[in-house]
């Protein structure tokens, strides 16, 4: 059974799910990937969710404010041998409901071109294409997207 925690980025299973995803985005695009790292610190993130299969972390997100009415999700991640169980459009879907319950109207992302599945839960969760935002502007392997909570 799947459930669904929220909790903050002093979580020690956020800590061991965040060094899995960076393992897995370095595989993904190497030395291309430190371009990147400035931009997912979780130091500052308090809104953080958990999912567990049979009480064991498989997968975590997270988002931050952006701008007034807008947070931008960030270090969505399911372990490679608990993907393709809707477990990643559970986090997502709480990570939503969440930001709206703080007065936020809508959430951005940014992912990779190198992330194909990424691309496709997003798209099957109502995201659409927007053009690169704030510090993602110009990057080309970038894609970013939005989805509007109310």
């Amino acid at each position: 059974m799947v459930t669904i925690r929220r909790t903050d980025n002093g979580d020690n299973d956020f800590i061991q799910l965040v060094e899995w995803l960076d393992r897995d985005l370095l595989a993904r695009y190497g030395k291309a990937q430190e371009t990147y790292q400035p931009f997912n610190s979780i130091d500052q993130i308090r809104e953080v969710v958990i999912a567990c299969l049979n009480d064991v972390p498989v997968g975590c997100g997270c988002f931050k404010p952006w701008e007034e009415r807008t947070t931008e999700l960030k270090r969505m991640y399911v372990k490679p041998g608990h993907r393709s169980l809707g477990i990643a459009s559970k986090v997502l879907s709480e990570l939503e409901r969440w930001s709206a319950e703080l007065g936020y109207e809508r959430m951005i992302l940014e992912t990779g071109k190198g992330q194909p599945e990424a691309i496709r839960l997003y798209e099957k969760n109502g995201y659409t294409l927007i053009p690169n935002f704030g510090q993602y502007e110009g990057m080309k392997d970038s894609i970013c997207m939005e989805k509007r909570l109310r």
